[in-house]
């Protein structure tokens, strides 16, 4: 009877790791795209809530200038928004129009869209990113 060695060689092993981190550097960047993505609609919804408080806010006062977001929509500082923080656009909202903004924080920062903004007039786009605002805006 002869006595065989088994196991694996030196060659196999390193074989095996290369090829699992071959599919590692191609699966976690896609992963990561994809979670990003769907991240996007926290800011959509986010925005939406707040435009859909704003305008309750407008029909109770007649005005849409209020000191702070957090006075009309107090969930806008719930721990459940984990990856976008609501502010207000490029100035705070006056007697008859707002902007509402939504800049990415933590993991969703690097995210293709960037910020997502919503107007009094239903407006939607996005700033500081790369893809359209067609494209951010979508529902996937």
């Amino acid at each position: 009877m002869r006595n065989k060695a088994r196991g694996f060689t030196l060659m196999e092993v390193m074989t095996v790791v290369v090829i699992v981190g071959i599919l590692a550097a191609i699966a976690l960047p896609t992963y990561s795209n994809y979670t990003r993505r769907a991240h996007r609609t926290d800011a959509m919804r986010m925005l939406m809530e707040a435009s859909s408080a704003m305008e309750r806010y407008f029909s109770q006062n007649q005005t849409y200038a209020v000191s702070t977001i957090a006075s009309v929509y107090p969930a806008a500082a719930s721990p459940e928004w984990k990856y976008y923080i609501l502010s207000w656009g490029s100035a705070a909202p006056t007697a008859t129009s707002y902007t509402l903004k939504a800049t990415p924080i933590d993991s969703q920062v690097g995210d293709e869209c960037g910020s997502f903004t919503l107007n009094h007039l239903s407006v939607r786009d996005v700033t500081g990113g790369t893809l359209s605002r067609q494209d951010c805006w979508k529902m996937n």
